[in-house]
């Protein structure tokens, strides 16, 4: 009897990929341990775009994007610091910071990363304006089981989350592509019209699991597309 509630724990936490149209991650409370998990089969990137919609009232410092390979812990980090309007990117445990930002609280933003290994071309785009484009990583490709978590910072392979850089509030329309879309196609996300869905991540068809309080909610947008 025990084996079978264990077996069905299991199936239950199950990741199946779900169509999230519509939907966000609604993060109602700091804490050290409530988080998203989102599965992906991938196992190297040699170039990367990460686009997402946020939403916080937080004039900490806070993670929104964290994927971690056993090898770097920061293999893919957007991370918002103190009360500043940088943006910092990480790539391979290395960063850079997009100054400038107007990221301002209670209000629906969407975020795009985009690199290139090849290049080490890094930039951010904030509600559909480009940043400077900044140089990062070179020639470094991500590789080995990858653990990409919402609403905490991985300070170590898939943990060692700390409770004042948890996100606070809701995310949405997660995407992510092994290559860098063009300009227009990120300008489309950020308009909410047609744009291909990420190949890596798509918020159409994600897997993912919940870990503690971490609700599934209708989206309640500013604006209606």
């Amino acid at each position: 009897m025990a084996l079978y509630l264990l077996l069905l724990m299991l199936t239950a936490c199950a990741a199946v990929p779900q169509d999230l149209s519509g939907k966000m991650f609604t993060f109602p409370q700091q804490t050290d341990s409530a988080h998203v998990r989102l599965a992906t089969s991938r196992q190297g990137l040699k170039a990367v775009t990460v686009c997402l919609r946020s939403f916080t009232d937080l004039r900490r410092a806070h993670s929104l994007f964290s994927l971690a390979t056993p090898s770097k812990y920061n293999d893919v980090l957007i991370f918002k610091p103190v009360a500043t309007n940088d943006i910092y990117f990480w790539i391979r445990s290395n960063y850079v910071v997009f100054g400038g930002q107007d990221y301002k609280v209670n209000t629906w933003h969407s975020i795009c990363t985009t690199w290139d290994s090849a290049t080490g071309l890094a930039q951010l785009w904030l509600d559909g304006k480009p940043s400077s484009t900044k140089s990062l990583s070179t020639g470094s490709h991500i590789s080995g089981p990858i653990k990409i978590v919402l609403g905490q910072d991985q300070d170590s392979y898939g943990g060692a989350f700390e409770i004042n850089q948890s996100f606070v509030g809701m995310l949405s329309d997660v995407h992510m592509w092994d290559h860098v879309l063009a300009p227009c196609q990120i300008q489309d996300y950020a308009s909410y019209l047609n744009f291909p869905p990420g190949n890596v991540l798509n918020w159409r068809a994600l897997e993912f699991q919940t870990v503690g309080r971490v609700l599934v909610e209708d989206g309640h947008w500013t604006n209606c597309f």
